[in-house]
């Protein structure tokens, strides 16, 4: 009995180990909220197979059900060059799961009084006044395109930044050739420019959309990193320190990783395996010139399963209150309606909140999820999702090439993990 009892206690403390970099979450048996051992069992050795087939070098995943971290693993290599192994305090750069944090910035500064949705982004931004829309001309003899400048109809707002509908686009991503080229031929981007030049070069190119017209994934997050500079005075980096990483013990997450932490920077194969390009991703032991809001930020999963949990508590964990119940159900509610949707980036079935999409259906997409769920990802291999009707928060992370195979990595990865819900 004694036996039992010793052999009982240890496993409960190698459970409680190896959730530990949870950032003090607390933790619970997978049965315990509602999933099952057995399937989540299956997403381990899914992810150890992709990674047997060189799919990424590693991965870290996490699980949290009603408020509960039920699954916690780190699989694979943390760096494939030097064969270090993967562990849950790894830092990834997350890319695109940026543009959330920036979001949280701005509605706290809504919240403080400081700005409004319907505020025009030139108020902030002057230079981002009297823009125009490149508007597409076919002639009907030739079927030749040329592309005339019109007026906005209106300007851009703090709003169209959140939900993408600005009529700015990525140089990179957008269809429209007179913009792409414009954004080319100004060194439009959002790496390698200063806060200035990054508005100086937007205020001499074109929209592709009229605002408030189409959504298409685009440079407004990082448009609205620099208005919460303008209001606050402080940058974005600083901004949400103070405000966000701090106060929500998010110890690992920030624009730069420094020299102490710099070794457990996940990293890629040197070469893509299946176009054997070089892969070079964001240098984040080095500081930017500027504190991309869409793009710029580095962090752990268990810090970004913190900031999952806190939107899904509606704005507090912990007893540290980020942002009002109503302001979290503002942010994830669909802000589309009928606007047109102008790239294949939105996945079917969902619009878009303010500052991630917004699944509308629980139907359309072939992704098992929730009417309601939040969701978005980074280019390099992020992702997180939030499902208030499963009381669910899921963080996967791998580092690799940007492009549609992280897509199909972590749509994978979410499959198994849907399966495991059971009650």
């Amino acid at each position: 009995m004694k036996r039992s009892l010793t052999c009982a206690t240890l496993l409960g403390w190698i459970l409680t180990a190896s959730l530990a970099f949870a950032q003090g979450l607390p933790t619970a048996s997978p049965e315990a909220v509602g999933l099952s051992s057995a399937r989540l069992a299956r997403v381990t050795e899914l992810v150890k197979g992709e990674i047997a087939k060189g799919r990424y070098p590693g991965a870290v995943a996490l699980v949290a059900r009603r408020g509960k971290v039920a699954y916690f693993e780190a699989l694979g290599q943390r760096d494939p060059q030097s064969g270090a192994p993967m562990t849950k305090d790894a830092i990834f750069r997350l890319y695109s799961m940026t543009k959330p944090f920036a979001s949280v910035a701005a509605m706290m500064l809504v919240e403080d009084g400081k700005l409004l949705l319907s505020d025009p982004v030139s108020k902030y931004l002057p230079k981002l006044k009297n823009l125009q829309v490149s508007v597409p001309r076919v002639d009907p003899q030739t079927g030749r395109v040329s592309y005339a400048l019109v007026p906005t109809e209106r300007e851009m707002t703090i709003q169209d930044l959140l939900r993408h509908t600005s009529g700015l686009v990525y140089g990179v991503f957008t269809s429209h050739a007179g913009v792409k080229e414009a954004y080319a031929k100004e060194g439009v981007d959002w790496n390698g420019v200063t806060p200035d030049e990054q508005i100086e070069r937007l205020a001499r190119v074109p929209l592709a959309h009229q605002p408030g017209s189409a959504w298409e994934y685009s440079l407004s997050t990082d448009v609205l990193g620099r208005v919460v500079e303008a209001v606050s005075g402080a940058t974005l980096g600083q901004f949400l320190q103070e405000r966000l990483f701090a106060p929500l013990k998010m110890t690992d997450t920030a624009f730069l990783v420094p020299n102490g932490k710099a070794a457990r920077l996940a990293q890629p194969f040197a070469k893509d395996p299946v176009s054997g390009d070089t892969v070079k991703l964001l240098d984040v032991t080095v500081a930017q010139k500027n504190d991309a809001g869409g793009a710029g930020s580095a962090g752990t999963v268990a810090d970004y399963a913190r900031f999952s949990q806190m939107l899904l508590n509606g704005g507090q964990l912990d007893r540290v209150r980020i942002l009002g119940r109503a302001t979290v159900a503002q942010m994830s509610s669909d802000h589309l309606g009928d606007i047109r949707v102008a790239s294949p980036i939105l996945p079917r079935g969902y619009g878009f909140g303010l500052g991630f999409a917004v699944r509308k259906e629980t139907g359309l997409n072939w992704v098992t999820g929730s009417a309601g769920e939040y969701r978005w990802g980074g280019a390099a291999g992020t992702a997180f999702w939030v499902d208030p009707k499963e009381q669910m928060v899921v963080v996967w992370m791998t580092q690799g090439q940007p492009g549609p195979r992280r897509g199909e990595d972590r749509d994978l990865f979410r499959q198994l993990v849907q399966a495991a819900l059971v009650d």
